[in-house]
């Protein structure tokens, strides 16, 4: 694992990061158990005047934790204040909520009285990845703060900027040094913090090969984990729904972020009387999209986060074509400097092409007619991942039945909005298991403690 800024607009490297040594690794962990001791005992009160005030900066300073993740990951600029300023809102929701939601809760027993009270577990060790290199920790640290835990977190290896840049925000908020603490460390390094009896749960959020690796560390340990792995999202267009809609929804849901969101629309299900259409509109409005310089508001498609996940999709793509797909556009990488990917779209995918089984992470839309609803629910269950999905139609009833029978974590009709604090994210399947954000996601990591009380008969 290597720590490493290069811009992917350009190739050129900014800077690079040395790991944390063993005696630095042992003083963040003993930092972090020496603060939960206190952190723990903090009054809400005091908590959600650190986590309000990381949001206030988090807003005040968008631009430049925009810049940082551009520079690093190459999402463009637009789309990273939009990151900045909604991550800012994740930690505003739960300063604001986190008290209510871990209010005791009363319980009815046949006899006497009970209630649930809810307790913070301690160090939590979290992996997160860089296609959403502040939401990816706001969306932990917001919830789990509040609750009482402390966090150590090893970010991903392109973006070291953002890491260190999200750890200071909440220092410079007042949260006492061990509240939140970037590590840079090594794989190897990873599993001795899973090891450690100080380190009471781990949450990742990346790849499936991943997801395994980590899990099972955990598990081995008896310690309490959560998963948000990739995505095969289906976007399912019924034979009455309004294009005029759907096609602008389309092109945000398979190009938001150069296409690289687990959560992303990917294979796109269409019913046969309106897939001649469909397919020729998201071609033209593919074929509009400006690829530039992300820091530049008027590009539309930015490069993909590193030369590596580049040469991955393309790679991906070579194999769909061999095994039977039909290229209809793109497929290459664009001709200028930088990690930049044709807008494709592949067709004619048979259940024996591995495009069928895959995620693919960048600008690269599967395309599927279908005759009838019934063929699309099946086709979009028959799918490893149970993310996230979509149903687009004039006839909302019709969606609500058809999302109804979606195996996913997460299903919406004529609409994509998937981002908002108060609403649960999260999947079933290779997906992963557990939830984030909204009240579900503060209760991961709590000790969730029965006290009944009360005068009982004495046993006999």
């Amino acid at each position: 694992m290597t720590y490493e800024s290069i811009n992917p607009s350009n190739g050129q490297l900014i800077k690079r990061f040395e790991h944390l040594s063993p005696s630095q690794l042992e003083t963040s962990l003993a930092s972090a158990q020496a603060c939960f001791q206190q952190w723990r005992h903090a009054p809400y009160a005091e908590r959600s005047a650190v986590i309000h005030q990381a949001a206030a900066r988090l807003h005040a300073q968008a631009d430049d934790f925009a810049r940082l993740a551009t520079l690093e990951m190459g999402k463009r600029a637009v789309e990273a204040r939009g990151e900045a300023h909604f991550s800012a809102d994740i930690l505003s929701y739960y300063a604001t909520n986190a008290e209510a939601f871990l209010t005791p809760t009363p319980l009815r027993p046949l006899l006497g009285q009970a209630h649930l009270e809810y307790s913070p577990l301690g160090v939590l060790f979290c992996v997160e990845p860089w296609n959403f290199p502040f939401y990816q920790l706001a969306r932990v640290a917001g919830p789990q703060l509040m609750a009482g835990n402390v966090l150590v977190v090893k970010h991903a290896g392109c973006v070291p900027q953002c890491a260190i840049a999200f750890e200071k925000l909440l220092l410079d908020a007042g949260a006492p040094v061990g509240a939140y603490t970037n590590l840079l460390i090594t794989h190897e390094q990873c599993n001795q913090v899973i090891d450690d009896p100080r380190v009471k749960g781990v949450a990742l959020t990346g790849s499936v090969a991943a997801g395994r690796l980590v899990a099972a560390r955990a598990g081995q340990n008896l310690k309490k984990s959560t998963l948000e792995l990739g995505g095969s999202d289906a976007f399912i267009v019924l034979d009455d729904a309004d294009l005029d809609l759907t096609i602008p929804w389309a092109v945000w849901g398979r190009m938001y972020n150069s296409g690289q969101t687990c959560c992303a629309a990917k294979r796109f299900i269409v019913l046969d009387s309106v897939a001649d259409e469909f397919l020729a509109r998201i071609k033209a409005a593919f074929q509009a999209l400006k690829v530039g310089d992300p820091m530049d508001d008027t590009t539309t498609l930015g490069p993909l986060s590193t030369e590596a996940a580049l040469q991955q999709l393309l790679a991906q793509v070579g194999t769909a074509v061999k095994e039977g797909a039909s290229l209809l556009m793109g497929g290459q990488r664009v001709d200028r400097a930088g990690a930049f990917m044709q807008p494709t779209i592949l067709t004619d995918i048979r259940p024996s092409n591995p495009a069928f089984r895959d995620e693919f992470f960048g600008p690269v839309l599967s395309f599927y007619r279908v005759p009838d609803e019934g063929a699309a629910v099946a086709l979009a269950n028959d799918c490893d991942f149970g993310l996230g999905g979509s149903v687009w139609t004039r006839d909302e009833a019709r969606g609500r039945r058809l999302a109804s029978q979606i195996e996913t974590g997460m299903v919406f009709v004529n609409n994509l909005h998937w981002a908002e604090a108060a609403l649960p994210f999260g999947g079933i399947k290779h997906s992963g298991y557990g939830r984030e954000l909204g009240h579900l996601g503060i209760q991961e990591f709590i000790n969730k403690k029965l006290v009944r009380t009360g005068k009982f008969p004495s046993p006999a």
